[in-house]
């Protein structure tokens, strides 16, 4: 299967909040022919007629030739690419409904970072299972994408990944523009995973900022949550250098630091004393971080994982351990001093490792990404 679609053929986005838009006009920009679906036919009119998305993306001015409906069979009307931009637990069914409506041969891309309750399914698991097709045809895209700043245009990156290099390389020469960049990687475990497991680290911060501690805290807790992604990551079958590149340090970095990122506002909302039913309300988005705190617990359980940060977020979420008490990369099993590492301390070359993997990120980001396999 060798897939090729150039700039100028025909793209959906379905779903659009924020990331579903931005995307959208991502692609606008990069010279495709975009129309995006919207649940509402007067968020759509408003995107088509007014080139706006007051409600998400407020003050942004959209392409003129971004077209939106609120009718799926017209989105999905011959396009070659389907970009999917919906809340991660309603994935399924909204699949159920586009399908009869898929051209034969699209490539179907996932935009969500989170994975399904109950099933604990990654989302390109889930196009998989629900819709018959290629799975040489699925990719993902992750990074470190707050919506709001690249809708502004302002420069940034993120990793297109699919099990068929060629899809990655189709996909990421449409999602490439003058402020937007994609790489191509096969590692969709650790892709798809970097992205969800970053929004629990993001929360967890989020409470300790709350809280009102300091940058020493948060510094810790992104260095070691980095390490518990990896770890988890690994043991599902990612190669640990995604873990080190956009997908993964990347998106945690942004996620961490941004007022932006709706997991850090979740969490310093619970940070400041807020329950939890309280902080769904007052969030107008899907937070995925808090949807994917259980079963990536559960997930993390069945392969032996340990998890402290993602375990305390539960338990603040849970009511059982105050927000001020959150301090995972303080806790262990003993007193005596302990490596870094949480897998198998007696791996000398684990920091090494770690170091050659952030190193060739950089390299690559330097030369233009032109390793055909790197972020």
């Amino acid at each position: 299967m060798k897939p090729k679609v150039q700039p100028g053929k025909r793209v959906a986005v379905l779903g659009a909040g924020s990331w579903g838009t931005t995307f959208a006009k991502i692609l606008a920009d990069g010279g495709a022919d975009v129309v995006l679906w919207a649940r509402r036919p007067e968020l759509a009119r408003e995107i088509t007629e007014g080139r706006r998305n007051s409600d998400y993306l407020p003050g942004i001015n959209l392409p003129a030739g971004l077209r939106a409906t609120s009718r799926l069979d017209l989105a999905l009307a011959g396009a070659e690419q389907v970009f999917v931009s919906v809340p991660s637990q309603s994935l399924r069914e909204n699949l159920i409904l586009a399908e009869p409506f898929l051209a034969p041969g699209a490539i179907v891309v996932s935009l969500m970072k989170g994975v399904e309750r109950g099933s604990g399914m990654r989302m390109s698991e889930i196009i998989a299972e629900v819709l018959p097709i290629d799975p040489d045809l699925i990719a993902a895209i992750s990074g470190p994408n707050l919506a709001l700043e690249i809708a502004k245009e302002q420069p940034t990156a993120a990793v297109v990944s699919s099990n068929s290099l060629e899809t990655a390389q189709a996909v990421a020469m449409l999602a490439t523009n003058r402020y937007f960049r994609s790489y191509v990687n096969t590692d969709v475990i650790g892709t798809e995973f970097g992205g969800v497991l970053k929004n629990l680290i993001a929360v967890a911060i989020g409470i300790v900022d709350g809280v009102g501690y300091g940058e020493n805290t948060k510094a810790s807790i992104i260095t070691r949550g980095l390490v518990e992604m990896t770890d988890f990551a690994v043991a599902y079958g990612a190669r640990p250098e995604t873990l080190a590149g956009l997908a993964g340090l990347g998106d945690l970095i942004a996620t961490c630091q941004s007022p932006l990122s709706r997991n850090n506002t979740a969490g310093r909302l619970l940070g400041q004393g807020y329950g939890i039913a309280d902080v769904v309300k007052q969030m107008q988005q899907t937070t995925e971080g808090l949807a994917s705190v259980g079963p990536i617990l559960d997930l993390a359980r069945a392969k032996g994982v340990d998890m402290p940060i993602v375990e305390q977020v539960r338990q603040v979420l849970a009511g059982t351990l105050k927000p001020r008490d959150l301090a995972p990369h303080l806790t262990t099993d003993s007193d005596e001093p302990q490596g870094e590492r949480t897998i198998d301390d007696s791996q000398a070359h684990g920091g090494a490792a770690l170091w050659g993997s952030v190193k060739r990120t950089f390299d690559q980001l330097r030369h233009g990404g032109r390793r055909p396999g790197g972020n």
